[in-house]
């Protein structure tokens, strides 16, 4: 798969649907989406509205019952777990914490799906590991044992796996949750950097209106499964699209100002 250009669609959902086992409703009903390289796709909406599942189908974990992904103008149903892998990151909302292993190693393991047979990291391997390291406020941390970690390194910790693995497409499950302002203010950066530098789709769930309004060039509003609204974040982050997919008074919210359209 080639190298995505700035602006090209690195992911495409086309009337996607899923429906878990034992549940009547549909989980996602006929989602379509298009994320772009180089920017950051916000996906809002309530719990339970498909967020997750969304980010579970475009990382592979997920097959929908109907509909389509393709990943760089590629069918994601030719492609196997370790190709996929190398195209796409998940920092899901919870996962399990490795136990035995030290910080620098687990952010290691986003390396895998790039390492031979012999799973021997190269230079470029390691390069890639601190760099996320850095990126990510670790460096300090290298050494210790990640079940000493509170939930917030736990999380900067996902986070620098996912950008250590170098892929086109970073999905992320509420990247801020757990962490304190500081790292919460630096994850925008951390995102920002990704898409301008590297080049990356950022596909993101979130529930904080800011962080959308401040990062994304592309807003997705899921409500029930379905997509409520799809668009620049000024044009579809308004009050009453809000109270709609929140299912709260359109005058209970404190709507940031959205960032203006890239005219570049």
């Amino acid at each position: 798969m080639g190298e995505a250009r700035a602006g090209s669609p690195a992911i495409a959902l086309e009337s996607v649907s899923v429906r878990y086992k034992g549940r009547e409703t549909l989980a996602l009903d006929g989602v379509s989406l298009i994320a772009r390289a180089g920017e950051v796709t916000a996906v809002l909406g309530a719990n339970g509205a498909g967020k997750s599942t969304l980010l579970r189908v475009v990382a592979g974990l997920l097959a929908p019952d109907r509909g389509t992904l393709t990943l760089g103008g590629v069918d994601a149903r030719t492609l196997d777990r370790r190709a996929m892998a190398r195209v796409v990151a998940l920092v899901p909302q919870i996962e399990r914490v490795a136990e035995g292993f030290r910080v620098r190693e687990v952010v290691g393991m986003g390396r895998s799906p790039h390492l031979d047979g012999w799973m021997r990291p190269r230079r470029e391997d390691e390069t890639a590991v601190d760099d996320a390291m850095a990126r990510c406020d670790l460096v300090h941390l290298a050494d210790r044992d990640v079940a000493t970690l509170s939930g917030g390194e736990h999380r900067r910790v996902a986070i620098a796996r996912a950008l250590a693995q170098r892929p086109k497409v970073l999905a992320l499950d509420e990247p801020a949750a757990f962490l304190d302002i500081k790292h919460r203010l630096a994850l925008r950066e951390v995102l920002a950097d990704a898409a301008k530098r590297d080049g990356v789709a950022c596909v993101a769930a979130l529930h904080d209106l800011e962080d959308a309004a401040r990062l994304a060039s592309h807003v997705v509003i899921l409500r029930g499964g379905k997509v409520l609204a799809a668009g620049a974040p000024a044009d579809v982050m308004t009050r009453e699209l809000l109270a709609t997919a929140f299912d709260v008074s359109p005058t209970s919210l404190d709507v940031p100002a959205a960032r203006a359209p890239s005219r570049s």
